[in-house]
């Protein structure tokens, strides 16, 4: 190329009507708002025709209500005794209706007399004579007593076939109406097809000679490229992008020319430097792998850095972390290194030695030992090391640790190494944090566990413990008094709470049990209502409505079935009921009932004492799911409970 064309500016701009863009773009809106336009009076013409038919059946379906108000009304003249005043009230009043609704219409059915002043004027009419003369004369008949009823009856029938025929009148102009409209949504939807095959046709026209055309050149330039003739030019033959993607192909096949006998140098150090990215990737892999098992921490970092030492040569390494409670750093695992150094360096103050500089500045650190500036008594220096390179481990923003590389000779990493390093730090951090997550969530397992058997102990034992003790208090007191008939009156009390409280620890322990047993919501409650039906012998039936929600997490349906057992205990206790019933219905939302037909109580009032310790204990399960418990009760009537999840506080396992 010469220097005048290397002096012109490569791609000039282009003017905005040449470009591709607004030429395509301007015919696409040009075709699109005609077809909108077309559209839209159709649809208009739809809209306003069905509103019209509306209106039609509704202005025609009062003919046959006045007819049916005048046999009414004969009914009423000439049989007396019925409810054919009252009827004939009610279809006054349907009439008076249904003239309003025609005459306000509503968009949403759609219903609306035709905008046009004939027919609006012509119901307008109508109206006027059933509001001034029809209906006035039908009042008439109702009110009228005796001989004055048969001539108001028969001046009545004599106006309402001139209203019927009136009313024809307004629905004759509305269907000629449609009619109208009807030619013209036929008319708008021809249209509309001649331009969907008129635009095509000219939007193929346009695909071709702008873009088809245009690219049909660069393939067979690209199809000469692909054959090594690199001779090949096209003709620029417009200003538009096309015309620029000429000129870029010509020069394109300039640089080609210029390159393609160094092509082959180039594929080699791509070559090479592809299969330095594909080593660091699988260095990647393997580590994200083998870090993602669940192991302890020693073995995991062993892992770690027997990988990195292996990618980069090194002749040792180390893993530090850092205990921020002291500011120590403890070596946890190490490779390559003399036994004194590990002794020493095992628990070591933050800022101490190269690691602990690392550690304190929080960033990557690559120390050359064997220069002048380097410390004379260097413990890695006196193992032998030449090199030493520290990078960080982090977990999101902690700062967890460092891990070390130590090399017997000089060593210098790239910007691509080092970035590589980082990322390694960063996955075994991550590591390192999901395995003290891992251990903190055991630990609030096993504490969530305690809690729930110590709460269950303390709402179904501990207070038939407290009536135990205060019995024996009693029975103490009655034999010291001398009381024996008070004495004799309090043992069976004690052998019935010591009863229950056997009962209450028995069922804790099998609900317990079943907790473990049972993985289907749905099961766990049959077999709850069947070992309830074995136990106590009451006819207690479980059905199911429905399966059209997610399955709740694990906690959730475990409080769900202590809900349920609970209220199975306190029908078992107190209730002293022949029939209960265990409903769920789960759909969106998830309801579920435990319904009894024993002696019930006063759910109205506040709950207080220990026959109402069970209501605050699933309220408390009820609250920890985030659903509604509530109770109906009275005296006499049975009790029903009823839990309520709402859709949106329910979430997937």
């Amino acid at each position: 190329m010469g220097a005048s064309d290397a002096a012109a500016p490569a791609y000039p701009p282009i003017p905005g009507h040449l470009r591709l863009s607004t030429r395509i773009a301007g015919a696409l809106v040009g075709f699109l708002l005609l077809a909108l336009v077309a559209i839209g009076t159709t649809l208009w013409l739809s809209w306003q025709l069905e509103g019209s038919a509306a209106a039609i059946n509704e202005t025609g379906s009062v003919r046959k209500q006045e007819y049916r108000l005048a046999m009414l009304l004969t009914r009423d003249v000439y049989t007396p005794g019925g409810d054919h005043a009252r009827d004939a009230r009610a279809q006054i009043a349907a009439i008076d209706a249904k003239l309003a609704l025609i005459a306000r219409g509503d968009p949403q059915r759609p219903l609306g007399l035709p905008p046009t002043a004939a027919i609006r004027s012509s119901f307008d009419l109508a109206t006027l004579r059933w509001q001034r003369e029809l209906r006035p004369l039908a009042l008439q008949v109702l009110q009228a007593r005796g001989d004055e009823r048969p001539p108001l009856l028969r001046q009545f029938l004599g106006g309402v076939d001139g209203y019927v025929a009136q009313i024809d009148t307004v629905v004759g102009l509305i269907e000629r109406d449609n009619e109208v409209r009807m030619f013209w949504l036929r008319s708008s939807q021809l249209a509309l097809m001649a331009l969907g095959m008129g635009g095509t046709v000219v939007l193929l026209y346009m695909m071709f000679s702008l873009i088809v055309d245009p690219v049909e050149r660069l393939h067979a330039g690209m199809r000469s490229m692909a054959d090594t003739d690199f001779g090949v030019r096209l003709t620029v033959a417009s200003r538009d992008e096309f015309g620029q993607l000429a000129t870029g192909f010509n020069r394109m096949a300039d640089r080609v020319e210029q390159v393609y006998g160094s092509l082959e140098d180039k594929v080699r150090d791509k070559t090479s430097e592809l299969e330095g990215q594909n080593r660091e990737l699988a260095l990647l892999y393997d580590s994200a792998a083998f870090l993602q098992v669940r192991q302890t921490l020693e073995p995991m970092c062993e892992g770690f850095i027997e990988r990195i030492m292996r990618y980069f040569g090194a002749d040792g390494a180390s893993v530090r972390l850092v205990d921020p409670g002291n500011d120590k750093v403890h070596l946890v695992v190490h490779q390559g290194l003399s036994d004194e150094m590990v002794r020493a360096e095992r628990c070591m103050p933050a800022g101490d030695c190269v690691c602990g500089e690392a550690v304190r500045n929080r960033q990557p650190v690559v120390r050359l030992l064997r220069t002048p500036l380097a410390p004379p008594d260097s413990r890695c220096a006196r193992d032998g090391f030449a090199t030493v390179s520290l990078f960080q481990i982090f977990a999101q923003d902690q700062h967890l640790g460092v891990f070390s590389l130590h090399f017997r000779t000089e060593k210098s990493f790239s910007e691509r190494e080092m970035g590589l390093l980082e990322t390694l730090g960063r996955l075994l951090g991550t590591a390192i944090e999901n395995m003290r997550l891992a251990a903190r969530e055991r630990e609030m397992a096993i504490s969530e566990e305690r809690n729930m058997v110590a709460r269950g102990l303390h709402d179904s034992i501990a207070q038939g413990l407290n009536f135990l003790n205060l019995q024996v208090q009693m029975l103490e007191k009655s034999l010291q008094t001398g009381q024996q008939q008070d004495a004799a009156e309090i043992v069976p009390l004690l052998r019935a709470g010591v009863q229950e409280s056997y009962e209450d620890v028995r069922e804790l322990l099998q609900n317990f049990r079943s907790r473990l047993e049972e993985d289907d919501l749905n099961s766990a409650l049959r077999k709850a209502v069947r070992k309830f039906r074995g136990q106590t012998g009451v006819d207690a039936k479980f059905t199911v409505d429905g399966n059209g929600g997610p399955p709740f997490a694990r906690e959730e349906q475990l409080q769900i079935l202590f809900i349920v057992q609970e209220a199975l205990s306190n029908i078992r206790k107190h209730a002293r009921a022949d029939s209960v019933l265990v409903q769920v219905r789960d759909g969106r939302d998830f309801s579920l009932s435990i319904s009894d037909n024993g002696v019930g109580f006063d759910a109205s009032a506040a709950p207080a004492g220990d026959s109402h310790v069970g209501l605050h204990i699933m309220r408390e399960r009820a609250r920890h799911i985030n659903a509604d418990l509530a109770v109906d009760s009275g005296h006499g009537t049975g009790t029903t409970v009823r839990l309520h999840v709402a859709s949106a506080h329910r979430r997937a396992a």
